[in-house]
């Protein structure tokens, strides 16, 4: 049921991606050879992003193994709602503000420096590297996702939601590498304001399937499952 949740929550925020992540899925270089090379390299670039979704699903599934074990579960799923909430409603101000933190900024500056050298060639190796470094960049929506895996409670299901949830978002990210330029700008806009309405949604969610209400469906009590997996089980 994680997996389901995953590939729900990526298919619902992949309008986010649309907006927000669709310039660098239209700035991949562009071959002259046969039309083959073309869409397989945006193939492996969207493999390349849930490559990275996947690796940071196993990270943070473990900690959110370690959470449950200790028993706050409960809070986890309070506190997973209060996170998303924050990063739907903090000013974009704020944001840029963090994102200047020196320390942040030594971990994105390479980043992008990699990626900028990438789309310098036009190698398979390349589509795929200039994928697996993107999904590491800063993305208030991924963060969303990883919301979920910590949920899972679990390394390896919190692997499996990010992999779900990338493909999730692989309709929408191969259809605006392939389309985009034919999407207009204000079109993009609109559809990533979609988004945010979703993740408060799935914010509350969480918060009162924490409260343990023992409400049937939409606050039951808590046992050894994830919040994740009693809210696509219900």
């Amino acid at each position: 049921m994680e997996i389901l949740a995953g590939l729900i929550i990526g298919f619902v925020g992949s309008f986010h991606c649309i907006g927000m992540c669709g310039p660098i899925a239209l700035a991949l270089p562009i071959s002259n050879s046969e039309n083959f090379k073309f869409f397989a390299g945006r193939i492996l670039y969207n493999l390349g992003r849930i490559l990275s979704y996947a690796l940071m699903g196993v990270l943070f599934g473990f900690i959110g193994e370690k959470l449950v074990i200790s028993g706050f579960q409960q809070t986890l799923s309070v506190s997973l709602g209060i996170i998303i909430l924050i990063i739907v409603f903090i000013p974009q101000r704020f944001r840029n503000k963090i994102l200047a933190i020196n320390f942040i900024q030594k971990i994105i500056t390479p980043l992008k420096t990699s990626i900028g050298s990438l789309f310098k060639q036009k190698g398979y190796s390349s589509f795929l590297s200039i994928g697996f470094l993107n999904g590491f960049l800063p993305c208030g929506f991924v963060y969303v996702g990883l919301t979920g895996a910590i949920s899972t409670g679990n390394a390896f299901n919190g692997m499996l939601f990010m992999i779900f949830f990338g493909l999730g978002t692989f309709p929408a990210m191969f259809a605006v590498s392939i389309f985009g330029k034919f999407i207009k700008l204000d079109i993009r806009r609109r559809l990533s304001k979609l988004t945010p309405a979703f993740a408060i949604f799935l914010a509350l969610l969480f918060i009162v399937r924490g409260l343990n209400l023992g409400i049937p469906y939409i606050s039951p009590k808590i046992g050894n499952k994830s919040p994740i997996h009693q809210m696509m089980h219900n």
